[in-house]
């Protein structure tokens, strides 16, 4: 899995799944020539390698031996972490097409992994529940449609998803949007506090946090719901309830395409050509869930902006770890928190593979960007679940 001897990561995390689906056990060989993954031999398995364009080696048992012995060195900042299983995995997603493409669907669909669609009516009558990963789609949990009122309110799709919305949340029992998307937020809050992992990018992250340290408040205002907001809401936030972020403060203008002063879009002071972020470098040994999840074939990963791009250093919780940032432009960008038995990763931006992904632009083709830094992030995040008991005890 370096950046050498893999011609397609993307589809590699693919071939590591369906092994895993076929109750084999993989070995996850962390920081070992870029994350590579150890798989006992079997026809099938190098035939499908072959179809799918995924790099392989067939290695003796003496070879194998060896290189085990050469991780477990005390020396070396590497380990072995078994994969146990298949992970069975929900992505939180409205259905019907949606005026932009999601970029971990995309990955998951080409890298041939498996997964389940579930939206509102789902997470409320506690469906979660069978689901080890959850992926929060592109979403606004606040109620205020994704902010794009200004730009967008009199576009066709614009009126069709809040009519769609509003209609959801009337026969689920709602009188507001705002008020179901709460309810929503906090049984995903539930599953993660049980034992859930949690993967949400760009608006799926700050809206998260901000519905859940507004949950006694009306934020929106009167075109997204029909009335005022609560006064002084601003001083009145919990932001014991947030799994990430604190004092931040909230953007009441509905014609500003901006949540709260989280998102450092607005602020940012870069220039594409030189927008990196760098993963952070962990012990392998000592800290392997960071290890893990920022495997890669590079420290150095192209940034991509989002609605909510990156995040404020100084607004995330002491407690959550940093794994990839811009520390020259103050700004995280990959970010990791337990809560409860659970885990969550925030991941700033829309498309690793496409800066600036607007409303209406043609997805990203894949098979172009075969070996994405950007996009293998998600995926050491989907098969974290795998060896998720071994990392408790850990």
């Amino acid at each position: 899995m370096d950046a050498e001897g893999q011609k397609n990561h993307l589809k590699a995390y693919g071939i590591t799944y369906w092994v895993l689906d076929k109750q084999q056990n993989v070995k996850w060989l962390l920081n070992y020539r870029g994350g590579a993954f150890l798989i006992p031999y079997i026809d099938s398995l190098e035939k499908e390698c072959l179809i799918r364009g995924v790099s392989y080696e067939v290695l003796s048992v003496e070879k194998v031996e060896d290189i085990l012995k050469y991780i477990a060195s005390p020396s070396k900042n590497m380990d072995a972490i078994i994969l146990e299983k298949a992970p069975k995995i929900a992505v939180y997603s409205p259905i019907g097409s949606q005026p932009w493409d999601d970029a971990v669907t995309m990955v998951l669909t080409y890298a041939e992994i498996p997964y389940e669609t579930i939206y509102d009516t789902e997470v409320l009558n506690n469906a979660l529940l069978i689901y080890d990963w959850l992926h929060l789609h592109h979403e606004d949990f606040t109620g205020q449609y994704g902010k794009f009122y200004r730009a967008y309110r009199n576009a066709a799709w614009y009126i069709n998803q809040q009519q769609s919305a509003e209609a959801l949340a009337t026969s689920l029992g709602y009188s507001k949007v705002s008020n179901q998307k709460l309810a929503v937020a906090k049984k995903i809050r539930e599953y993660v506090l049980g034992g859930g992992f949690m993967f949400a990018m760009c608006s799926a992250t700050d809206s998260f946090d901000i519905a859940l340290a507004a949950q006694e408040l009306d934020i929106c205002e009167p075109m997204f719901d029909g009335d005022g907001t609560s006064p002084n809401y601003q001083g009145q936030l919990d932001y014991s309830k947030t799994f990430a972020f604190r004092d931040f403060i909230i953007e009441r203008d509905p014609k500003v395409y901006e949540f709260s002063s989280i998102d450092m879009t607005q602020r940012r002071q870069i220039s594409k050509d030189i927008d990196y972020f760098t993963l952070m470098d962990y012990s392998a040994k000592w800290d392997p869930i960071p290890t893990m999840l920022n495997q890669n074939h590079t420290a150095l990963v192209k940034g991509f902006m989002g609605q909510t791009t990156s995040y404020s250093r100084n607004l995330i919780k002491s407690n959550v770890l940093v794994m990839g940032e811009n520390k020259s432009n103050g700004e995280a960008r990959y970010i990791h928190g337990i809560k409860g038995k659970g885990f969550f990763t925030f991941y700033g931006g829309h498309d690793p593979e496409d800066y600036t992904h607007r409303v209406g632009d043609p997805k990203t083709e894949l098979d172009l960007h075969p070996t994405s830094p950007g996009y293998r992030l998600i995926l050491n995040n989907i098969l974290f679940p795998a060896a998720q008991k071994k990392k408790q005890k850990t």
